[in-house]
């Protein structure tokens, strides 16, 4: 990352969560450095496995500790905290190792993935640009909530700020594809949404007979393959490992 980083105004900060927690905050909006920020800051606090600090994870743009106040008082951790922001630039700090990137096949429009020329359309591009333009992509999994193992991943192109629905669409089912506001979600669960529907996959995030119940982490990466209907069902009649169909490689 070339030149100087953004840095957004009053940020980091820091603030109580409860009585035995803390969020770091780098911005109160999304961004690539906010989130590298937290996943770097995150990573860092879990390698020092200081006493008292009983949990470390991150959303889009923070990084929350839960502690133990009994055994780390609230004042000392908050100032270790100010120390490790004070000992470097974390818009600009190194990803964590141990990140992956998945290639996961996907359906991309048709019945499997019915609002894909709606989000084209107010993504200002043709049906096949925005196929094209999804299957280029590789976004980083920004962070994992809403349901057990479901990633949020970004950020696309601009012009895929696009908004959610303004009513939800009653069901979609488990690994379906939806976009909004620049990201991807392969969903963990069938679920409501106010995102759109835009592809299919067979790709399960949440595996709870796993020894990794959660698929991905904060930090892989995903890309898209696109394929037919006829092969998203061969991949579900032959793999029964959870990650239909995906190659997975090691990138850090």
């Amino acid at each position: 990352m070339g030149g100087a980083v953004p840095r957004p105004d009053d940020f980091p900060a820091i603030a109580p969560v409860g009585l035995c927690g803390m969020a770091v905050r780098f911005a109160d909006r999304l961004s690539e450095p906010a989130n590298r920020a937290a996943l770097a800051f995150r990573a860092a606090l879990e390698s020092e496995g200081r006493d008292g600090v009983e949990e470390v994870s991150t959303s889009l743009t923070s990084a929350f500790v839960r502690f133990d106040p009994l055994h780390l008082p609230h004042a000392t951790l908050e100032t270790h905290l100010r120390d490790m922001l004070a000992a470097q630039d974390w818009y600009a700090a190194a990803l964590p190792g141990g990140r992956r990137h998945f290639r996961i096949p996907c359906v991309l429009g048709g019945e499997h993935g019915p609002q894909l020329a709606d989000a084209a359309e107010a993504a200002g591009l043709s049906e096949a640009q925005a196929r094209d333009e999804l299957c280029a992509a590789r976004p980083r999994v920004l962070t994992i909530g809403f349901a057990p193992g479901q990633p949020y991943t970004g950020e696309l192109p601009a012009h895929w700020d696009i908004p959610r629905l303004k009513e939800l669409t009653p069901k979609v089912p488990q690994g379906a594809l939806v976009v909004a506001i620049r990201q991807l979600i392969i969903f963990a669960n069938d679920t409501p949404t106010g995102w759109r529907h835009v592809g299919q996959t067979a790709f399960r995030c949440f595996r709870p007979e796993a020894d990794e119940p959660f698929a991905l982490r904060p930090g892989d990466e995903i890309s898209l393959r696109a394929i037919d209907a006829e092969e998203l069902h061969a991949i579900r009649e032959r793999d029964d490992s959870g990650l239909g169909g995906a190659e997975v490689e090691e990138i850090g």
